[in-house]
């Protein structure tokens, strides 16, 4: 009898286990970001100072990233083939938003195999109405805000029918009409500001 409650125990024990790790590395990246109190929202079509980054006349792409948010790290490829695919027409550009530990510019450079600028400045977050990474945010040849919102509905980016980023840039150079984002691409999902925890 001591031994079949043992057993039981053990049992629960390993399931909560299980069911915990779950949450903490799965369940709670699919739920959306809690929208902060002091959150001012920011309007599609607003016009965003760049005061931080020197602009040329191509449209913006910013990626806001922070290299301890599980979510950040897992579409670190998806952003860096973006990188590629479109760095001659769109400048890309990233935003480290982490208040734990200190990141040289060649860091993240490296993570993404790519020589572009490397800003350390929340203000930058606050003017687009970001509030979680990973977020992208994708401005006009006019500085205004074209899309905010979610890479993939995937953690790994691997949906290509919910490529929303991409689909963004692609809408913005083909210079057709914005395409109509569900509430998964435009809703934040992955790690709340300031201090990028879920």
């Amino acid at each position: 009898m001591i031994k079949k409650v043992l057993l039981s125990l053990w049992f629960v024990l390993l399931l909560t286990a299980i069911s915990f790790l779950f949450w903490k590395n799965e369940y709670k990246y699919s739920l959306p970001t809690p929208i902060p109190k002091d959150y001012h929202e920011i309007a599609m079509g607003s016009k965003i100072d760049l005061k931080c980054c020197v602009t040329d006349q191509r449209p913006v792409f910013i990626h806001f990233f922070n290299p301890e948010c599980p979510c950040s790290r897992f579409n670190i490829p998806h952003v860096s083939n973006l990188i590629k695919k479109y760095g001659d027409r769109i400048n890309f550009k990233i935003v480290v938003l982490n208040e734990e530990k200190n990141y040289t510019i060649e860091e993240i450079q490296k993570k993404f195999n790519a020589k572009i600028p490397v800003y350390f400045d929340e203000e930058i977050a606050k003017n687009c109405g970001v509030y979680s990474t990973p977020q992208a945010v994708l401005l006009d040849t006019s500085q205004n805000l074209y899309y905010r919102g979610n890479y993939n509905k995937t953690r790994y980016c691997t949906d290509a029918k919910s490529n929303y980023a991409q689909q963004a840039i692609d809408s913005l150079l083909s210079q057709t009409k914005t395409p109509s984002f569900d509430a998964l691409a435009l809703r934040a999902y992955g790690c709340t500001l300031p201090k990028c925890t879920k």
